[in-house]
């Protein structure tokens, strides 16, 4: 619907006019047809009951034959090893963890020992050291081990340290209190 020409000679900005060119066809999009537009699915259409399940599960034994029938080598089911054999996937599952550094070990279980001797203490402290340089060159595991040797080791080195003073000054202190007077 269109207003009539505004009457004079001013032009009114709410006046439309006829347009100057034809009105564009919806159905085409830079000069191709648009093609038609999927409209939803009909939830009530009729299904094929028979049809096959995508869903349902597979069997992966379907069509075997009886144990008795084959050997037990071709009675496994396809992509699985014959039962007996270990599976080799490479790159499935854990990796393998690095070999631990056997000096690692070893100063481990001589610091541990120094809790009843505190004589092999200090030696698993220092082994501690060689080995955490040792793990640091060639990459092997165990360097928790060797820093707990290390802890270990030279707390206890430190008490063995400490009783030792300890015993020296009793015996200091026990020659100079003593009465030499020779005589019983």
């Amino acid at each position: 619907m269109t207003n009539p020409p505004p009457p004079g000679n001013w032009s009114d900005p709410t006046w439309s006019a006829p347009p100057s060119s034809p009105t564009p066809d919806p159905t085409l999009v830079a000069g191709q047809p648009v093609p038609p537009q999927p409209g939803p699915a009909d939830p009530y259409a009729p299904t094929n009951p028979y049809a096959p399940n995508p869903y349902a599960p597979v069997d992966p034994y379907a069509g075997a034959q009886p144990p008795a029938a084959q050997p037990m080598a071709e009675y496994a089911p396809p992509g699985y090893a014959p039962p007996g054999y270990p599976q080799q996937y490479p790159g499935y599952g854990y990796p393998q963890p690095p070999k631990t550094n056997g000096l690692a070990i070893a100063a481990f279980v001589l610091a541990m020992i120094g809790f009843t001797s505190c004589i092999t203490a200090p030696i698993g402290a220092i082994l501690g050291h060689v080995a955490q340089k040792q793990i640091r060159l060639s990459g092997e595991g165990g360097a928790g081990m060797a820093k707990a040797a290390i802890i270990i080791g030279w707390i206890l080195t430190g008490f063995l340290v400490l009783v030792l003073a300890f015993y020296a000054a009793a015996i200091i202190y026990a020659i100079a209190t003593s009465n030499n007077s020779g005589s019983y």
